[in-house]
């Protein structure tokens, strides 16, 4: 009996560790982000698939802890430290790569490496944080990497924003995740529009974006849901 709640009581836990592997997948093949992959993609959107990959596993280990009971100090640090790597490291790198070969100053291409820094503070703050239950503080270190996987699909496509905006959008989304700006969660916990008001703006929006820029509509998403946090920030209390 002991040895079959153990194997239940790992079950998150390998589920995290997915998360990472899928992580550390996407830095590997960030470093040839215009090289063909598999499925004839890019390096840098086979990263994106891996980064989706991560954040599926992510999604799951939590439910499938409710559901066995699992629900372990362990679990939720191990958890933290997969997704720094899967949603900080892993843009980053993409993003220090394109910026790399687009030829910016190599000084601001390591600026990059902010996202993972202030995304290990946002959730070193989360995890000793107890009110962060149905509202974040600050952007959650994910959403962080949703914007970062449509800004750099319309990079790597376009090859028109200049160094100086990048550099501009890593160091607010930096501080956005380490701020004290109160953001609602995106998980839906009722079907009255009223309460999930906002969530409901928020996927239609996210499926006019989508629907009209693809890939990098994903970063117009994340700038409506800090609007949204915003402009609803009364509401949070």
């Amino acid at each position: 009996m002991k040895i079959l709640q153990s194997i239940k009581n790992n079950i998150p836990n390998t589920i995290t560790c997915l998360n990472l592997l899928f992580g550390s997948m996407a830095v590997i093949v960030a470093f040839k982000p215009f090289e063909t992959t598999i499925w004839g993609l890019q390096g840098y959107q086979l990263a994106f698939v891996l980064i989706a990959l991560a954040a599926i596993a992510d999604f799951c280990d939590g439910l499938v802890a409710r559901l066995l009971h699992a629900v372990s100090p362990l679990g939720k640090e191990l958890d933290s430290l997969s997704d720094c790597v899967s949603f900080g490291l892993a843009p980053a790198i993409i993003l220090y790569n394109i910026m790399t070969a687009a030829g910016c100053d190599q000084w601001v291409c390591y600026a990059s490496l902010l996202i993972p820094v202030f995304g290990a503070l946002r959730l070193a703050r989360f995890n000793v944080d107890t009110r962060q239950a149905t509202t974040f503080t600050g952007l959650p270190i994910p959403a962080n990497a949703i914007f970062w996987i449509g800004f750099i699909n319309y990079y790597a496509t376009h090859h028109t924003t200049n160094q100086w905006i990048v550099l501009a959008l890593i160091v607010v989304l930096s501080l956005l995740m380490v701020c004290n700006l109160r953001m609602f969660s995106l998980k839906i916990h009722s079907f009255s529009v009223k309460e999930t008001f906002r969530q409901y703006v928020l996927i239609i929006a996210s499926i006019v974006f989508i629907a009209l820029a693809g890939v990098s509509g994903l970063a117009c998403v994340i700038a409506f849901y800090v609007i949204l946090s915003i402009l609803f920030k009364e509401q949070e209390g």
